[in-house]
């Protein structure tokens, strides 16, 4: 399997993904980094591992539909298998999210259903959430409404603040996305359709939870 990974900002994610395949974890190859900002940090980590990288800014094209046409492009010219979204700060059109269908993962900062979108960790301190964690799930045209294969779990402390608990679950967000990423290239997590994802064989009704207290 031959991966790319979109990054817009520092890439800890794409760190992560970067030390699962040196340690054997994902047996898959990342073969390009692409992301919308030329000051990502990300890209100075794929350089440091020898992976291409490519800038694409999104300012220099008129529509999305053209910028994603041209990540497109480079996804093709780099004879991608698999997207993974990795702190990659761009809606994505519906006409790139079906021809990536299935073959593209993402990983939001919430128990996903709950808290779709921006600001997660205020917004579960301000519900007062005894529960908070991250979400891989397949990319579909609805934001962050793909099927979730595996999620992290935390115990929300008394003592937590923005900070903390964006750090706590960072640190789940390095355990299971390299899973997620492994499962989908060893073939034991397989995407059927928009409703219908098979986990070795069997079908994934809900998400596969770690949990850390």
């Amino acid at each position: 399997m031959r991966i790319a990974v979109l990054v817009s900002g520092s890439g800890s994610n794409l760190q992560a993904l970067i030390d699962a395949q040196k340690a054997g974890q994902i047996q898959a190859e990342i073969v390009g980094v692409l992301s919308n900002k030329s000051d990502a940090y990300a890209l100075q980590r794929a350089k440091n591992a020898n992976i291409d990288t490519a800038i694409i800014q999104h300012q220099d094209f008129p529509t999305r539909a053209s910028f994603d046409a041209a990540m497109h492009q480079q996804l093709i010219d780099w004879q991608v298998d698999i997207v993974i979204l990795a702190g990659f700060m761009r809606i994505l059109s519906g006409e790139f999210v079906t021809k990536w269908q299935g073959k593209m993962l993402n990983i939001h900062p919430s128990l996903l259903p709950a808290y779709k979108g921006m600001h997660t960790h205020q917004r579960v301190l301000d519900s007062g959430d005894v529960w908070h964690g991250c979400t891989v799930h397949f990319v579909t045209a609805e934001l962050d409404a793909g099927q979730a294969i595996v999620q992290g779990v935390l115990k929300v402390s008394y003592q937590d603040d923005v900070n903390s608990l964006s750090q706590r679950v960072h640190q789940l967000e390095h355990l299971i996305y390299p899973q997620a990423v492994a499962w989908l290239c060893n073939s034991q997590l397989k995407y059927i359709n928009q409703s219908h994802v098979e986990y070795q064989k069997q079908p994934l009704n809900h998400p596969i939870q770690f949990t850390q207290l």
